[in-house]
């Protein structure tokens, strides 16, 4: 079912708004799009101006960034060990923004959206 973004009918206090319009189609949100630990797939979809967004699902490696030395290297992604956004995301495998990985190189946090930015991007943890 589609989300609907647009401007609430109720006010902060409860009280009611009146609306100024109808639904707009540019109002419309799509559903969120998970990142699974996997088999990488990709699908571009086209947004409002005509520009691209990138979605993944599924993901075998990321950028790990140590923070140390500065460099970036590629590293395989084996299982997730920690999600704050929801802890049934652990279970299926599912990477967000602030999640724990395990790859080859250690653990790190996610800080990219990989449902939205197309890449999947971590820091090295201590």
């Amino acid at each position: 079912m589609a989300q609907w973004q647009g401007r609430s009918k109720r006010k902060s206090s409860g009280g009611r708004l009146r609306p100024i319009r109808k639904k707009r189609k540019f109002e419309i949100g799509r559903e969120d799009q998970f990142a699974f630990v996997g088999e990488p797939t990709r699908k571009i979809i086209r947004v409002r101006g005509g520009e691209s967004k990138v979605q993944l699902f599924g993901v075998k490696k990321a950028n790990v960034t140590d923070p140390k030395t500065g460099k970036i290297q590629r590293a395989d992604v084996t299982k997730v060990l920690e999600n704050p956004a929801d802890p049934n995301y652990v279970q299926r495998n599912i990477i967000t923004k602030g999640a724990i990985i395990e790859t080859s190189l250690g653990k790190a946090r996610v800080t990219s959206r990989p449902g939205q930015h197309g890449v999947l991007n971590a820091v090295l943890l201590d």
